[in-house]
């Protein structure tokens, strides 16, 4: 590997978070989520590829988790990271294609480390290593992915075949398709399949040169779109109507199957894509039993299942290969091997216009939090957590009185003329139509109950006159 090398990280932070639903939700995909450790897979992300970092770090997300990304950033220690939002949904060549069009500005032409955000590597040593390998085949002008070595024959991943399965380094010979499970066995006794992976190694240039090769118009909407980009806080926004022209299309399809100077190297480092309760099951530390259990959970004979409580008491009695997960607003109960079925469910929730579907029991802002604790006909009454420094926007509701009771923190409160301090066991009365703000100055969490009364309490009942997040959509 050349010492002059720059690697710069390109993070990819889409997802629709439906597979993991109850915890992972279109709100709060599975990226954010403490799904298998204390940190969340983003979190973890940055991490495993942190010490071969030597270039700048590039995001790409959609507009609507912008604040999530910046936060789960900020834990995981990164120096002003560049955040690309893009407007529209448009699959991974795209997305990878903005990456390496922004880290190519200038001149710079840095080795990329394209991954996902919602994968998990149990073995960081052998990751970093399999790495090493990539990028120095990557410095040569390839384009490299990984392929995660089978443990068995599975149907949920397309497969690339290695033209020579002994090199470290292996030219691609062919990108196969999911394939049913007599195919899958047969990959698997041959020998020579790795798991398509969905992670790359590739000098910007290399990756703009093959995409433009065979889909220039893509390569020209990309760029036009971030030419046309709007810097704000941190964040840069693709440029809607350039990026809408694009039609979507993964980056195995546009580049890689096309591609002569396509390589993979083989990754044996406990990769998962996490990709449905069941695998989480998978690796899971399980109990005697086959057991996987988080949270306060009592069980009496029962065996490999996976048991997970969020908020309160799970009891399970009886059962064998099942999936419990319970959180503050739901629970979901399959068994194991029809873990996928969750994602039928999602689309019959969101069908109904049911807020599960969408938005977690704790629905994250950049300011905090809030969640629901009870509601009813005229009447909500929510927990309101600020953090040190933040604030929501100054605004005013039509239909709806508010009242606030602080019960840790000091709160910073605007209420039209007046703005006054509120501390622990201390309430307000905001009134429909008042122009108000709710803020934290302090340095510990500000938790409020908040009492909602009136004829609609809607997210988009909001007037917002002013907001430090640059923020011009509903809610608060």
């Amino acid at each position: 590997m050349a010492a002059s090398t720059t690697i710069s990280p390109v993070l990819l932070c889409g997802g629709s978070g439906t597979r993991l639903w109850p915890l992972s939700r279109v709100a709060l995909p599975k990226q954010f989520s403490a799904l298998a450790g204390p940190d969340s897979l983003l979190v973890q992300t940055c991490r495993r590829v942190a010490s071969k970092a030597t270039g700048p770090w590039w995001t790409v997300s959609n507009a609507e988790h912008r604040f999530l990304v910046a936060e789960e950033l900020r834990r995981a220690g990164l120096d002003a990271p560049r955040v690309v939002l893009e407007p529209v949904a448009r699959n991974t060549a795209p997305a990878i294609a903005a990456a390496a069009v922004a880290a190519g500005e200038g001149g710079d032409d840095p080795v990329l480390v394209v991954l996902p955000s919602d994968h998990l590597v149990g073995d960081p040593m052998a990751f970093g290593e399999a790495l090493d390998r990539a990028v120095a085949a990557a410095v040569g002008g390839a384009l490299v992915t990984f392929g995660v070595v089978p443990t068995r024959p599975a149907t949920g991943f397309g497969y690339i075949r290695a033209a020579d399965p002994a090199s470290a380094v292996s030219r691609v010979d062919a990108f196969v398709e999911k394939p049913d499970a007599e195919t899958a066995q047969r990959y698997l006794d041959e020998g020579g399949y790795l798991w398509n992976s969905g992670m790359f190694v590739f000098r910007a240039s290399a990756f703009l040169d093959e995409l433009g090769a065979h889909r220039p118009d893509m390569v020209a909407s990309v760029e036009r779109a971030w030419a046309r980009r709007r810097s704000v806080s941190g964040f840069d926004w693709l440029d809607a109507e350039a990026f809408d022209e694009i039609s979507g299309e993964s980056v195995d399809y546009a580049v890689f199957e096309n591609a002569a100077t396509a390589h993979v190297v083989p990754l044996d480092a406990g990769w998962s894509d996490i990709g449905s309760w069941e695998a989480l099951w998978e690796i899971g530390e399980r109990d005697a039993a086959g057991n996987v259990v988080i949270g306060d959970v009592v069980m009496h004979d029962v065996e490999n299942s996976y048991l997970r409580s969020e908020s309160r008491l799970v009891a399970a009695a009886g059962l064998s290969d099942h999936i419990v997960v319970e959180t503050a607003d739901a629970v979901f109960v399959t068994p194991l091997a029809r873990a996928q079925d969750v994602k039928q469910l999602v689309v019959s929730l969101a069908a109904d216009e049911r807020p599960e579907a969408r938005l977690p029991a704790r629905v994250p802002r950049p300011w905090g939090d809030y969640e629901s604790l009870d509601q009813g006909e005229g009447y909500q009454v929510k927990r309101i957590t600020v953090a040190p420094g933040g604030a929501l926007s100054i605004q005013k509701h039509h239909h709806r009185a508010e009242h606030w009771t602080v019960v840790q923190g000091m709160a910073c409160v605007l209420c039209d003329e007046r703005e006054f301090d509120l501390g622990p066991n201390e309430s307000t009365f905001i009134p429909p139509g008042a122009v108000h703000r709710l803020e934290n100055r302090g340095t510990d969490p500000l938790v409020l109950i908040e009492v909602q009364c009136g004829s609609y309490l809607g997210e988009d009942d909001i007037v917002r006159f002013e907001d430090r997040y640059g923020r011009v959509d509903g809610g608060n």
